[in-house]
């Protein structure tokens, strides 16, 4: 199984009928993705890529089953938007959208707390690149044609150093069961410990990429998730070893203000909890084959 979504997840678009979201909405229904429709105010009733189009996220759930959600939504709408789907029953949602205030993410993060956890809808993203289980269905914008279906998952903060490692692995006949890509802004839906426990959890995973960077504490919690609590080999990347303190680099999050935050004492916090550490961006796909060789 994968984890979060499959060839069987019914799923809708919110911002379907924009030039972003249109243009990626075709690519994952190609790609095979179960696409039941898609929401744009004030175009409900009509079709779009020969999917209905809803008002709301609600209309759209009642008609079509939906139980997963894409956003291509304006940043000034979209923390809106991530709230009206958790509120219809959305239990998958990933935020593409780059840009969102880290103020409107702060307000969706208090809102979400409102939920049970048993209801509590999944967020990934903000700006991040979505989710793909290879050869079932694919939530994001990522290429899909250089992920094969396998046995390891792939989480990162880097959308594109996911692509990285899926691509060399796939080289080496290494395959995926689902890569997770959680967005690289200060505040996001989820972190890596909260996809690691669904990696633990998932009969099909057998090890994890973990690919992070410098800023914030997730890759250091992550590192304790994995020692106390996994039975499955952990290998990850720390992206920014030269990054000076203070700098921000690429991501809005990827800054260094703290003890603990830069990519060197990453390293070192999770070579304690027995990950193991790829050392370039080049060595993603020979360190996980080194691993499994090792664990068989």
């Amino acid at each position: 199984m994968a984890i979060m979504i499959d060839e069987t997840t019914p799923v809708i678009v919110q911002g379907f009928t924009g030039k972003i979201g249109s243009f990626h909405a075709q690519d994952m229904i190609n790609y095979g993705t179960n696409i039941v429709g898609g929401v744009t105010p004030g175009k409900g009733g009509t079709t779009h890529l020969g999917r209905p189009v809803f008002n709301t996220v609600k209309d759209a759930v009642n008609a079509t089953g939906a139980t997963a959600s894409i956003l291509f939504v304006p940043p000034p709408f979209a923390a809106d938007s991530v709230m009206e789907a958790a509120d219809a029953g959305i239990k998958v949602c990933v935020a593409i959208t780059d840009g969102i205030p880290t103020q409107d993410m702060m307000r969706v993060k208090r809102y979400m707390r409102r939920y049970k956890k048993e209801d509590k809808m999944l967020l990934t993203g903000p700006n991040c690149s979505g989710t793909i289980s290879p050869e079932r269905a694919m939530l994001g914008i990522m290429p899909g044609h250089i992920y094969m279906r396998g046995t390891i998952g792939i989480v990162g903060r880097s959308g594109t150093l996911g692509y990285e490692a899926a691509s060399q692995m796939k080289k080496l006949g290494i395959g995926i069961t689902t890569s997770v890509s959680i967005g690289g802004d200060p505040i996001n839906g989820s972190s890596h410990r909260d996809i690691l426990e669904l990696f633990e959890q998932d009969p099909e995973t057998k090890a994890v990429m973990m690919i992070g960077e410098i800023g914030g504490p997730q890759e250091a919690e992550a590192g304790y998730f994995s020692r106390d609590h996994m039975t499955k080999p952990l290998v990850a990347y720390i992206a920014g070893l030269t990054a000076p303190k203070g700098r921000r680099m690429g991501h809005a999050g990827a800054i260094v203000s703290g003890s603990g935050e830069s990519a060197a004492e990453k390293v070192a916090i999770l070579k304690e909890c027995g990950v193991h550490i790829a050392p370039t961006p080049s060595e993603l796909g020979t360190t996980m084959a080194e691993v499994l060789a090792k664990v068989g």
